[in-house]
């Protein structure tokens, strides 16, 4: 075999290995093709965070690329407590972490979102590595994906029936302060005469079919408890109505 001819044999089988790596356009074959450019990939809007659950990041890595008890699960990321990050899930791709569950009127979370595990057992704090290390990858999704930085929400947000990940522990207030989801503000004041903490709180993005479990995720969240009565009381409403505020300004 000459060395041209030997090349370009060579030539044609990195082709069609690169071909055969390439993703391929689903067709239906009950239609004609007839292709336009007006079109986008599919984008998350929703940031989801979780803590794992779990005890060691290789436990976390083997279930998040296995199954557990309930099935297989999934998530676009993981961060360890030293603050090193796993990605187990392309960006555009649909990671199974959020479940069952509502934020406003997105009703699949999956479709919609990123999922960052992190990983912690839910009883202890979260380490300032693995909190800086959370910021870091916020920046970096929120400019390339487009996110809007105010929508970081909790597993236990959409889901208050179900979960309860992050826990109290997680630094909703320090994750603010970086420019990362929501926290009130003391300048808004007491809410007028007449403001509705419930609408307020669906308002913001909270589902409503059990109030008590709602009630309960927006006090992990923003009061860090888990102990509250499960009503919303007047400090609830100052939290609630500074939200309003912000919602309306950003």
């Amino acid at each position: 075999m000459t060395l041209i001819r030997r090349s370009a044999l060579l030539l044609s089988c990195a082709l069609l290995a690169a071909c055969s790596g390439a993703p391929v356009e689903e067709r239906n074959p009950l239609a004609t093709w007839v292709p336009s450019s007006n079109h986008n990939a599919r984008m998350p809007v929703v940031i989801v965070l979780h803590h794992t659950d779990q005890h060691s990041v290789q436990q976390s890595l083997d279930t998040l690329r296995s199954a557990n008890s309930g099935g297989k699960v999934s998530a676009h990321y993981l961060i360890g407590a030293d603050g090193a990050r796993y990605q187990l899930v392309a960006d555009d791709r649909r990671a199974w972490h959020a479940g069952p569950g509502r934020w406003g009127t997105i009703t699949d979370l999956n479709s919609a979102s990123i999922g960052i595990e992190l990983d912690n057992d839910g009883d202890t704090p979260f380490s300032e590595a693995q909190i800086q290390s959370l910021i870091v990858l916020l920046q970096d999704l929120s400019t390339r994906l487009r996110i809007p930085p105010s929508q970081v929400i909790g597993h236990a947000d959409l889901a208050p029936s179900r979960k309860q990940d992050p826990s109290r522990f997680f630094p909703w207030q320090q994750l603010a302060q970086a420019g990362f989801g929501v926290w009130p503000r003391d300048t808004d004041g007491m809410p007028p005469a007449g403001f509705d903490a419930w609408q307020a709180l669906a308002t913001f993005g909270y589902p409503l079919d059990d109030r008590d479990a709602a009630a309960r995720a927006f006090h992990r969240r923003f009061r860090g408890s888990d102990d509250l009565p499960a009503v919303l009381d007047t400090e609830d409403a100052r939290i609630l109505h500074s939200l309003q505020q912000q919602a309306t300004t950003r």
